[in-house]
């Protein structure tokens, strides 16, 4: 299916926000996204979860521009000040086939939102062109259910955060009212379209979902609430990853609460209660995972595409 990428942008509508500015026009909404696609990094990663970078790793796109504005966000160069270069989508589906072939265990699309039009219209272009490898959609779970429709038939796995179960928290952290009412219908049309969990021989994923949650110093009875809501509605028919890495890279004003890591004691509790709901299919993290090193560079030497 090949999108009529101006008819969308002429009134942006892609996320929960509803901006309703014309890019094609040069205006920018929210997100910061303007008439063409923009990316940051297109890299082999190996620091996502065993089934998703395997040993090859993950084809990660890191696309500029977020729907979210996460005060704690690692990548702040991409989200917020749009770092990166334009791209066509000829040459973004030549970027797939690239990654393809470098051995890719799949193409991981991050913060793609805002994007979505591109992103379909590159994957059948690229599919045409002999891409075989799952498609990753890597979001932090605020979609609307029209671009979630959209992007049925496009992508295999869906790889979704659910941030925060308090909507203040939300608000508060990443300006994002309404994000829990938002995550959780996403949720449930992403399983729609996805399914269990299916893999290849490899143990890779090859359609399903993953719900991350990245646990937050001094919020855990907020991660015990999203963990409750995950085994409840969706038992072990998804993976759930409790990451522990957070990770204050750069002091935040007015939040101290934040400018600190998280205790392994709590991260283990949070561990428990998966336990004792019976979830069987957890991600969970060492202590080691703490610190920058998962975090990837972004300078200005990218290779612009040719």
């Amino acid at each position: 299916m090949n999108l009529d990428i101006d008819k969308e942008l002429k009134k942006c509508r892609l996320c929960p926000r509803v901006c309703g500015v014309d890019r094609t026009a040069g205006c920018r909404g929210f997100c910061g996204a303007g008439r063409s696609a923009r990316i940051a990094r297109a890299a082999l990663h190996y620091w996502e979860e065993p089934c998703i970078s395997g040993k090859n790793g993950s084809g990660t796109v890191f696309f500029s521009g977020c729907t979210m504005r996460c005060i704690y966000c690692q990548n702040y160069e991409l989200s917020a000040k749009n770092f990166g270069y334009d791209i066509t989508e000829r040459e973004l589906a030549r970027k797939f086939l690239m990654l393809q072939g470098q051995g890719a265990e799949n193409i991981n699309l991050v913060t793609p939102t805002q994007y979505i039009p591109y992103i379909i219209n590159s994957v059948c272009d690229a599919r045409k062109n002999g891409l075989s490898i799952p498609v990753v959609y890597n979001t932090g779970g605020y979609e609307t259910e029209r671009s979630l429709e959209l992007l049925e038939g496009t992508v295999d796995v869906y790889l979704p955060d659910f941030k925060y179960f308090n909507d203040k928290l939300a608000a508060k952290y990443s300006s994002a009212a309404g994000y829990t009412r938002i995550v959780k219908n996403a949720l449930d049309i992403m399983f729609e379209q996805v399914g269990e969990p299916i893999f290849d021989g490899n143990g890779m994923m090859i359609k399903g979902m993953i719900i991350r949650h990245l646990m937050l110093p001094g919020h855990l009875d907020d991660t015990a609430r999203i963990i409750n809501y995950i085994s409840k509605r969706f038992g072990n028919s998804v993976y759930f990853s409790l990451m522990s890495q957070y990770t204050p890279g750069r002091k935040i004003k007015g939040h101290p609460d934040l400018n600190r890591t998280v205790e392994k004691k709590y991260y283990d509790f949070a561990v428990s209660i998966c336990e004792d709901l019976g979830m069987e299919n957890v991600f969970i993290q060492e202590g080691s995972s703490v610190g920058e090193s998962f975090i990837p560079e972004f300078t200005g030497n990218y290779e612009h595409p040719v």
